[in-house]
């Protein structure tokens, strides 16, 4: 894979409009938890409420991802995309009308996330395929990092504007507020371009659980797809993000101050490096993308994560996790942009599903390596022993020799 110019992709006007749209819609999506949690948690005061939530948002990317993707070679990826937003719009209307009302009930809450979570896997794999249609072939693996760029973003400003509105607008008129966040993609895809007709499409039915295994044994063929979506399954299952539910632990054991604003600090810390990450290769556009190199950045993110988990000087766990960030963008970019480069194009909605199915849906059960397992023996030994399997396996997948 070929490194394209700097900023190459932004040299393409319906990419620009695209990226901004996206930096809004993941800020609104992260808006909404902020908000939706924090009035759930005051209401219920349920932990088991709170792992529905985490189950409701990744087991959708598990359960339908290829699904989707099938969806998108079928069917205009536009209005796939679309049905998201209109999804993210009911969910948050919703949470709006329930906090207005008062009337809010457990089942309530469960139904919204589950929208929430269905919305969230009927808008990444379709923007995946978008981008082929906004950018030059060449200038595809620029596209990939600035919209995984976008997405920390709105990661790390989500949060922020999210407080900001409940101290202004309150919680419920807040989150009704938040739905203009998702407008702009909404109705930027009436005119958004068009897929090219010229590339062939396999016109089959989507067939669930049977497009997983056909889709697999496409891949099985070709080492570069399958070293990255083995690349995406392991990371995503060993720690995926479950760590981000355990910082304020994290921040308490640090013992540095006031344990609201180190958990802050941790947070941003790996944010930041993402974002960084993700300017440096754009600016720098030397590093070839290969399996091997995407690889290797996995295990420096394990290292960078093994290390986070045994240390207890604060600002070396904050250099620790900007690292962290920064090498966790850096391989899910490259890996992202290999399978999207080396799709066949008669199925590249399901290949590019099955990734998202791996590099996503698998995040459910880090819940159980990191979450669950702290709670038996401590999240430090947790973390630790998760990312040092989680290095043997990344060894033995390097070992392999894709090419």
């Amino acid at each position: 894979m070929a490194a394209s110019g700097s900023f190459a992709a932004m040299k393409s006007v319906p990419y620009r409009l695209q990226f901004t749209a996206y930096v809004l819609a993941m800020m609104a999506d992260n808006i909404e938890h902020v908000i939706s949690y924090w009035v759930v948690f005051q209401k219920f005061h349920s932990p088991a409420l709170a792992g529905f939530a985490v189950l409701s948002h990744w087991l959708p990317f598990l359960l339908f991802s290829v699904a989707v993707g099938g969806l998108a070679d079928r069917f205009d990826p536009r209005r796939i995309i679309q049905c998201g937003m209109l999804l993210f719009i009911v969910a948050s209307a919703g949470w709006g009308f329930f906090f207005i009302t008062d009337t809010i009930q457990m089942w309530h809450a469960m139904l919204l996330l589950v929208i929430h979570g269905c919305a969230g896997v009927l808008w990444q794999t379709p923007n995946q395929l978008l981008l082929y249609d906004l950018v030059a072939p060449a200038d595809l693996p620029s596209a990939v990092r600035l919209n995984a760029m976008a997405r920390y973003l709105g990661i790390l400003v989500g949060p922020a504007v999210g407080g900001v509105i409940m101290l202004t607008l309150g919680t419920s008129h807040g989150i009704i507020f938040n739905t203009l966040f998702y407008l702009p993609m909404l109705l930027w895809l009436f005119w958004a371009p068009v897929r090219d007709s010229s590339v062939a499409v396999r016109r089959f039915a989507v067939r669930g659980l049977a497009d997983i295994v056909l889709t697999m044994r496409a891949i099985g063929t070709q080492p570069v797809l399958a070293a990255m979506t083995w690349l995406a399954g392991l990371t995503s299952f060993m720690i995926g993000n479950a760590y981000h539910a355990q910082m304020p632990g994290y921040a308490g054991d640090l013992g540095h101050g006031d344990p609201g604003v180190s958990y802050s600090v941790l947070l941003a810390a790996d944010a930041a490096g993402a974002v960084l990450a993700a300017i440096a290769l754009e600016s720098w556009g030397r590093l070839k993308g290969t399996p091997r190199t995407a690889i290797m950045l996995a295990m420096l993110w394990s290292m960078a994560l093994l290390g986070f988990a045994l240390v207890r000087i604060y600002p070396v766990a904050i250099v620790l996790l900007f690292c962290a960030g920064f090498f966790e963008l850096s391989f899910n970019t490259m890996a992202q942009a290999l399978v999207q480069l080396n799709a066949p194009h008669d199925i590249r909605g399901r290949v590019v599903g099955l990734y998202n199915m791996a590099g996503l849906g698998m995040r459910a059960f880090s819940g159980i390596t990191v979450g669950l397992s702290g709670a038996a023996i401590g999240i430090h030994w947790s973390l630790g022993l998760s990312a040092a399997v989680l290095l043997v396996l990344l060894l033995l997948l390097r070992a392999a020799k894709p090419t």
